[in-house]
């Protein structure tokens, strides 16, 4: 697993994704006829990447400011502060969202109309909360590497 700040620095390849945003003011939003107001705070989305140009490719969809809404997190995409994503090569959705399994769920069915196993693939992240090691390890890592200008901008807590 590796934490990328932007889409440039993910790879090509198919693999899963925990994308993290900063919702800055609450914010509305639905799955089909459910919708909820999902607090400020910080939020894990886990999807995967199987297309063309993998998890760069869907990763630069998510970066993007300004796009057709089609999924449910392009709701949140919309108005967040994308903090980065945490990536696996050849990873599983499903994996990455049970790992986070401590993490509440802010609104049932949020990104997993087409999973069987996940009741969301959105997590809320509460403040403090630890990660697993594994993720504050990548986290670390990718902090570790950027320009010393840079190293205290973007960071995740």
């Amino acid at each position: 697993m590796i934490f990328v700040a932007s889409a440039a620095d993910a790879p090509a390849t198919p693999g899963a994704y925990a994308l993290a945003l900063r919702l800055g003011a609450p914010l509305n939003v639905r799955v089909g006829k459910n919708s909820a107001t999902l607090p400020a705070g910080d939020y894990l989305y886990c999807g995967s990447a199987r297309g063309p140009g993998g998890l760069r490719a869907r990763l630069a969809r998510h970066m993007r400011p300004h796009k057709r809404a089609h999924w449910h997190i392009d709701q949140l995409t919309a108005g967040a502060s994308l903090l980065g994503a945490f990536v696996e090569e050849q990873g599983d959705e499903c994996a990455l969202n049970a790992a986070l399994d401590g993490f509440p769920i802010p609104l049932p069915g949020f990104g997993s109309s087409d999973c069987r196993r996940c009741a969301a693939h959105l997590r809320f992240w509460p403040e403090g909360a630890p990660l697993p090691s594994q993720w504050e390890s990548a986290r670390k890592t990718n902090e570790s590497h950027l320009p010393l200008e840079a190293a205290g901008r973007g960071r995740l807590r």
